[in-house]
């Protein structure tokens, strides 16, 4: 397979499937300097597509941590009014977003995690409206995967450099269906009518709780709101147009009451959150917080995402996934949350999506809280799944039934 043919479709995957620009849209791209040549294909392929402006949104992980571990807290938490306004010129113009992911475990580590959390905090409250926007799915947006050679050593360590970057971006093709030999947009149109399967078939079921078990010592049972929505494979936003958010996808997710989740999970993957890698963690809840927690690496990493604000320690989606499935039989481990969380059962803490509720796009946060919606400025996801998870569902009238049985959906009409 022709790398530059499978880079020239996946370009055509985040503009056509992803984000599905709109002819005469504007187009916001955000990447890293690492993904300049991935980045130079999106935007060539969105002025293929109509787009009426294409703009570049740079940043540069170095340079970042330079600022981390030179500037003092409080020039960290200073958000320029220039930022606040081009943010502002994005919604009021309706744009679209194409997300680049390139991230550089490790990079981080000689970071104190508080004042990232600080700077990453401010901008939240500044720009929440954008926020409210992308989450709340009032224009398309989507992330997509681009290898870089610390990531790609991090993935592929006993290989040679060039070695493990050609390995990296084999992984994230084939996690993301490229096949220049196929329509591209067929693939996924079949994707996604395979994933309603599930989410239809959980809506049918209307559970009021989920109970989560499996060997390693997860014994956790999450309740959902009521007039709760099971979402799987691509969205509608406000305006009408279908997208994709994640490429790749593989999860059905839903709405978790916000003070409906009991007991321990046990996390099944690493989390890279900021630049650490944050291994071996579990989590206590009761009445829907954490309230215990543990990591062997980087527990303060972990404890700056779940104090990040006061409902960054609830739980604002749950999504699940197969163990069997494309991502996790590759048997890849990414570092990487859009990667890793479509090979395994995850839940996210912090922010729900207003789409997982009957009536939730659009309308008033503080009328979806009443109901359970957690609010927050963050939405952190992590992996749990496993070969021998067990989830038995609960109905409103208290029958049980098995969703999931040694890791798998057995869940039937």
């Amino acid at each position: 397979m022709s790398f530059y043919k499978s880079l020239d479709q996946l370009a055509e995957l985040a503009v056509k499937v992803g984000a599905n620009v709109q002819k005469g849209q504007t187009v916001v791209l955000r990447s890293n300097t690492e993904s300049r040549v991935l980045a130079r294909k999106i935007v060539e392929k969105a002025y293929e597509q109509g787009a009426k402006k294409v703009i570049v949104d740079w940043s540069d992980e170095q340079v970042s941590r330079q600022a981390y571990l030179n500037m003092d807290d409080e020039t960290l938490q200073e958000v320029p009014e220039y930022s606040v306004n081009r943010a502002k010129y994005y919604v009021d113009n309706n744009a679209c977003f194409i997300n680049i992911t390139s991230p550089m475990p490790g990079l981080f580590k000689d970071v104190d995690s508080n004042k990232v959390q600080l700077a990453s905090r401010a901008a939240q409250q500044k720009m929440g409206f954008l926020r409210e926007y992308t989450m709340g799915n009032q224009g398309q947006w989507t992330i997509v995967g681009a290898a870089n050679k610390v990531w790609a050593k991090k993935v592929f360590p006993e290989m040679r450099q060039k070695d493990a970057i050609n390995a990296l971006w084999k992984a994230i093709f084939d996690a993301t269906r490229i096949d220049p030999e196929k329509d591209i947009q067929k693939v996924w149109n079949e994707h996604n009518s395979n994933l309603r399967k599930y989410s239809t078939l959980l809506n049918k079921y209307n559970f009021k709780t989920l109970h989560f078990k499996n060997s390693l010592g997860t014994d956790l049972t999450i309740g959902l709101v009521e007039d709760h929505i099971w979402v799987a494979g691509g969205e509608t936003a406000a305006n009408g147009v279908y997208f994709n958010p994640n490429l790749p996808t593989e999860e059905a997710f839903t709405m978790p009451h916000k003070f409906m989740t009991e007991g321990k999970v046990v996390a099944t993957k690493p989390l890279h959150y900021n630049g650490k890698l944050i291994e071996d963690f579990w989590l206590r809840f009761e009445k829907g917080k954490v309230v215990e927690f543990d990591a062997a690496k980087e527990k303060e990493a972990l404890a700056s995402i779940i104090n990040f604000d006061e409902n960054a320690s609830y739980i604002g989606e749950i999504a699940l996934i197969s163990h069997d499935s494309p991502i996790s039989n590759s048997n890849v481990l990414f570092y990487n949350t859009l990667f890793d969380e479509n090979a395994s059962c995850h839940i996210a803490l912090g922010r729900a999506y207003p789409m997982n509720i009957k009536g939730g796009i659009g309308a008033p946060i503080e009328d979806l809280e009443k109901k359970g919606y957690n609010n927050s400025l963050t939405h952190v996801d992590f992996m749990f799944g496993s070969s021998d998870l067990e989830i038995v569902g609960i109905t409103q009238d208290g029958k049980e039934v098995q969703v999931f049985k040694k890791g798998n959906f057995v869940i039937t009409e």
